[in-house]
């Protein structure tokens, strides 16, 4: 099944509402706590929380801006594959991706580790990604964003 559909489908999943720049900045200084909780924090599983609550408010700082309203990780996620490819690589929504099962994993299971070449990633790109999130927003104009609601629109319908 298309995951864009199930989303839709979902009660906290995707859903159109107006764009909001001041609420895109929130979730951006957000972001920029939780890096910074990265530096502070000693324990690995803390930082790999802290590293992925830094990538996933930056993207959906993005997707605030552009009037996205979600609250399924996975189907934020989704929509920057499907609507966001002109913003981010296939890498980086595949290391965002593999963000939050390491999350996951650190956060709800005792028996599952993070490997430390994800976790080193994690930590090492947080700040870069951040950085392109903010990027992204500057280059956000009200033709771009019209363009992606139109899209989005389409498979709504």
């Amino acid at each position: 099944m298309d995951k864009i559909k199930w989303c839709l489908g979902k009660r906290e999943g995707l859903s159109l509402i107006e764009p909001n720049s001041d609420l895109a900045e929130a979730y951006i200084r957000k972001a920029e706590e939780a890096l910074e909780s990265i530096g502070v924090n000693v324990i690995k599983d803390w930082k790999i929380s802290t590293a992925y609550y830094t990538l996933y408010f930056s993207l959906y700082s993005v997707l605030t801006k552009i009037g996205i309203k979600c609250e399924i990780h996975s189907c934020t996620i989704a929509f920057a594959k499907r609507f966001l490819s002109e913003f981010f690589s296939e890498e980086d929504l595949a290391f965002t991706e593999d963000s939050l099962r390491a999350r996951i994993d650190s956060q709800y299971y005792i028996d599952r580790t993070v490997p430390d070449e994800q976790y080193n990633k994690m930590v090492k790109n947080a700040p870069e990604f951040l950085v392109k999130c903010k990027s992204i927003l500057i280059k956000l104009n009200e033709n771009r964003i019209n363009k992606i609601r139109m899209e989005f629109r389409n498979i709504i319908k």
